[in-house]
């Protein structure tokens, strides 16, 4: 495999770019340093250049949010014969990223396409209104299974595996590749007991969009901070609904005990982590949730919403985590951990030894692989590219259907 060609909306970059973004150029990021061209096409927001070079990987940019679509087409198409921004690209493999919506890059590509669905935006999307969403639904439930019939599905968890399965894709056509995570910055302290803060604290790091409902970590603090004095709120990452959530807080009275951080750095990220006591996780839908493996890293258990579906693959509920059914769970088991510090460390420190199991280096591998398998006319399915994949024996491999 020489070349690959990766589309997806965004990218790291972008102002709106979260952990799908962040896996699809890890991957990129990893094959490009084991000697692969790697090209990412993806939209252009303000003050980003056309083209760059991020690790190695080859950006191109162009479109806005629905745009980047028919513009990722026609870049293709051109680039075929040798015109636009894709002039010279010739990929082996495609990895086509469906945030909702994917590029349908099967019909222009020329090359075997995988098709890398993080979770399902079944939930999510009547926040775009209701033609839209209903549009949407459709273009992602019905007209993207059939298009992509005969190619590759990706995904990061074995609940969205089952969502995809649900949706009508060949169970032998799904692999798993799950995310993995960077090191901890070797002069952050990994949240052993001094980096503590001395008051009770939990930290929320998500983007902040509405389908990751934050305002059910504002309300619990509300609800608990008269028996946990001192009780403090860092909400890590930024997002088009940062004003709603400020304005909440305001609402419930406790804008002073919660802190809006924005984006901030890697290393900030990490000292963040390190001094929670308890990490909330309160989205409506996760394909994995990264932040739960980072959270994990610095010993601090999470507390998420069963129905996200991609919690139950990286919360072992009870074990590394507690898994809720709704707001009012939620605010009891935070509440919980607060009170218990036994529980709370036990919890923690099972949940760092877990995060050993994942890295960047891993999960490139695991992608490499389905990609290497589909440049030869395979199908792989299952889990790859973790110790899981060994010990469960759950690859399998078909020959790709004609046509």
């Amino acid at each position: 495999m020489r070349e690959v060609l990766l589309l997806c909306w965004r990218d790291t970059g972008h102002p709106q770019g979260g952990g799908s973004e962040r896996y699809l150029q890890q991957v990129g990021a990893h094959l490009a340093a084991a000697g692969v061209r790697v090209t990412l096409r993806t939209a252009g927001y303000p003050g980003a250049p056309r083209r760059e070079i991020v690790d190695g990987v080859r950006i191109s940019r162009g479109g806005g949010r629905f745009s980047v679509y028919p513009a990722a087409l026609a870049a293709i198409t051109l680039g075929r014969i040798g015109l636009g921004p894709l002039r010279g690209v010739r990929p082996d493999a495609v990895i086509d990223t469906q945030n909702g919506i994917p590029f349908f890059a099967t019909v222009a590509a020329g090359a075997p396409v995988t098709v890398l669905v993080h979770h399902g935006h079944r939930e999510q999307w009547p926040v775009a209104g209701r033609l839209v969403g209903k549009l949407g639904w459709w273009l992602e439930s019905v007209l993207s299974p059939r298009v992509h019939r005969r190619n590759q599905y990706l995904t990061v968890s074995l609940p969205s595996a089952e969502d995809l399965a649900a949706l009508g894709v060949d169970r032998d056509r799904i692999a798993v590749v799950r995310n993995g995570a960077e090191p901890v910055p070797a002069y952050v302290t990994a949240g052993v007991p001094e980096a503590r803060t001395s008051h009770p604290s939990i930290v929320v790091l998500s983007r902040l969009v509405p389908h990751k409902q934050i305002e059910d970590a504002l309300d619990a603090v509300a609800r608990l901070r008269a028996d946990h004095p001192g009780l403090h709120l860092d909400v890590v990452g930024g997002g088009w609904w940062a004003d709603n959530l400020a304005e909440r807080a305001r609402e419930l009275g406790i804008e002073r005990d919660v802190t809006f951080h924005g984006h901030v750095s890697e290393d900030r990220k990490h000292e963040l982590l390190s001094r929670a006591w308890v990490h909330a996780l309160p989205s409506r839908k996760e394909g994995w949730g990264l932040a739960v493996i980072e959270a994990a890293q610095h010993g601090v258990p999470t507390v998420g919403y069963r129905s996200s579906r991609g919690l139950t693959d990286s919360v072992i509920d009870g074990v590394t985590g507690l898994l809720v059914d709704d707001s009012a769970g939620l605010t009891e088991a935070v509440g919980e951990l607060l009170a218990d510090p036994k529980l709370r460390v036990q919890l923690g420190e099972k949940a760092r030894v877990r995060s050993h199991e994942f890295s960047w280096e891993q999960c490139g591998d695991g992608v490499r692989e389905v990609l290497t398998a589909s440049v030869s006319g395979r199908f792989i399915s299952g889990l790859i590219g973790t110790a899981d994949h060994a010990e469960h024996d759950t690859e399998r491999a078909t020959e790709r259907a004609a046509g």
